[in-house]
């Protein structure tokens, strides 16, 4: 099949139209109107430094039913410790620097540009997109970001830099995901790590029509603030 080539107008091709590793369109930008439109349709922007920017609807998907979300109990007892302190909304730009900045320190590549980083800072100040950080002795040792559209939250990265502070900071998101209504976190990309927390693959059917269903209005959020 061929990757479309997006024009001004914000129209995305349908999701069945992506090639069998999941690329779907290239070109476009990453102004707040098209990424949403993509958000609320499962397409997503991923590409590297000098890449045109090109856009995925991979099948099948890795999703999280916060309902269905395992606890391992020695994460449990981290949490019960208070090992962490854990917040909300207060970092944003200081989270998703830092995934990109461990990713590179081990020697792999990112995909979180100058450009995605300015982008992403904008949905989160405009209410779409939030983080959850993970503290300790005041110093940031891990956390996550993503977007939120009604009832569905799309992960993006997490990072740690201290065992276990990036898990913590997924299971207060699930905790406050399920608080606020929140059915399905959208994982993208399958990954053992995941997978041992209750993530688990659907069709592309099955997701898209779970994104009609729980997506049915897109309006900014305020600022998280954890339970």
């Amino acid at each position: 099949m061929p990757v479309f080539q997006l024009p001004r107008d914000i129209i995305f091709p349908l999701p069945e139209h992506a090639e069998p590793d999941g690329l779907l369109a290239v070109g476009g930008d990453l102004s707040p109107a098209r990424l949403l439109a993509a958000y609320s349709q499962g397409i997503f922007p991923w590409y590297s430094e000098g890449e045109p920017i090109l856009w995925w609807s991979p099948t099948p998907r890795l999703v999280l039913y916060p309902d269905e979300f395992h606890l391992p109990r020695r994460l449990a007892r981290t949490i019960r410790k208070h090992t962490f302190r854990v917040s909300a909304d207060t970092a944003f730009r200081e989270i998703m620097e830092n995934c990109a900045q461990v990713r590179t320190e081990s020697g792999e590549g990112t995909w979180i540009t100058g450009e995605m980083l300015e982008a992403y800072c904008h949905l989160h100040e405009l209410g779409f997109a939030h983080s959850v950080e993970c503290w300790q002795d005041g110093r940031l040792a891990g956390g996550l970001y993503g977007v939120c559209l009604d009832r569905v939250f799309f992960g993006e990265s997490m990072f740690t830099r201290i065992r276990d502070a990036s898990k913590v900071a997924l299971a207060h998101l699930v905790d406050h995901l399920r608080a606020i209504g929140i059915r399905m976190i959208d994982c993208q990309m399958t990954t053992s790590h995941l997978l041992r927390f209750g993530a688990r693959e659907v069709d592309r059917q099955r997701f898209q029509d779970e994104l009609q269903e729980l997506i049915q209005e897109i309006r900014p959020q305020k600022k998280w603030r954890l339970r």
